[in-house]
């Protein structure tokens, strides 16, 4: 009876052990971006098409006032409701004592600085995919923007869900390192892919969901139920999405569609940020868009 215990508690310190490591949070490796100098001019295209502002500026600001990232936006969704933080530079409310190294561990793994999960209501699956010049420019634009002391709320979320450790496992399940689509047809096309998949994170919203949270990635942008719960959000894949290049980059610019519809819903902020990029950079959108293949039944 003796050694049977022994063996039972053993066991259980192996599996507990296990757990750890299997969940435990891993920042990216600091002499990734060590010897990268950001460029503030080239982060504010980083930040408009990455949409930073749209999540983290306070739920009433407008205009000029969208650039004070003080955070407070709420985002409903079956596992609870997730309130966008303060992303300001500071120093005691926002990310002012932040290094580089910590913003990059946060935007492409979902590590805080004190070695905590992000939950994925902040994109990082997509930004993942973001070149390492990218992150330090665009973390040194964010420095650039008007510092704001209030504080982050708490998200309202409940048990199992608030358990942060159990996000490696998650993590492990649905953080994906490849693109969804692996051979863009051409140099458009693959600007659109870093555009679509990346930085403009699209796929967050167009494309369905498991029962854990997770990307259908065989139903990539084929669209997905809204997290409000009214209606759905709609496909872009091209059999559901017969808008030419010419409308798509058309629309990401005015907000106009073909039919003489006008854009609403989160999708005015989408194209607010949007037509403030290149025109190549639409362009390349709606060619990557025009390539997808068509996608498997949800």
């Amino acid at each position: 009876m003796r050694r049977t215990l022994s063996l039972v508690m053993l066991a259980a310190v192996v599996a507990a052990s296990a757990g750890l490591i299997v969940t435990r949070a891993i920042p990216m490796p600091a002499e990734t971006v060590a010897d990268l100098r950001g460029d503030a001019g080239r982060g504010e295209l980083v930040f408009t098409a990455a949409g930073c502002a749209s999540c983290h500026h306070a739920p009433d600001a407008k205009g000029a006032a969208k650039l004070v990232l003080s955070g407070g936006q709420k985002f409903p969704s079956e596992f609870g409701t997730f309130l966008s933080p303060n992303i300001s530079p500071d120093p005691v409310a926002g990310l002012g004592d932040w290094t580089l190294s910590d913003f990059a561990s946060a935007v492409t793994r979902g590590v805080s600085p004190d070695g905590q999960h992000y939950y994925p209501a902040f994109p990082y699956t997509a930004y993942a995919h973001m070149e390492p010049q990218d992150v330090a420019d665009l973390w040194a634009y964010i420095q650039t923007l008007p510092a704001s002391s209030e504080p982050s709320k708490p998200h309202d979320v409940g048990f199992p869900f608030n358990i942060r450790r159990s996000l490696g496992v998650w993590k492990l399940l649905f953080a994906s390192d490849q693109w969804v689509m692996q051979d863009p047809p051409n140099a458009a096309a693959m600007r659109g892919r870093y555009l679509v998949e990346a930085l403009g994170h699209c796929g967050e919203c167009h494309t369905p969901r498991n029962a854990l949270g997770g990307l259908k990635r065989n139903a990539w942008l084929s669209g997905a139920p809204n997290p409000s719960g009214s209606g759905k959000i709609p496909a872009l894949t091209p059999d559901e999405l017969d808008w030419s290049e010419t409308d798509i980059a058309y629309y990401l610019e005015t907000g106009f569609t073909p039919d003489f519809d006008s854009v609403g819903g989160h999708m005015v902020a989408v194209v607010e940020n949007f037509a403030r990029l290149p025109a190549a950079d639409r362009a390349a959108v709606a060619a990557y868009l025009k390539a997808l293949p068509k996608p498997a039944a949800n």
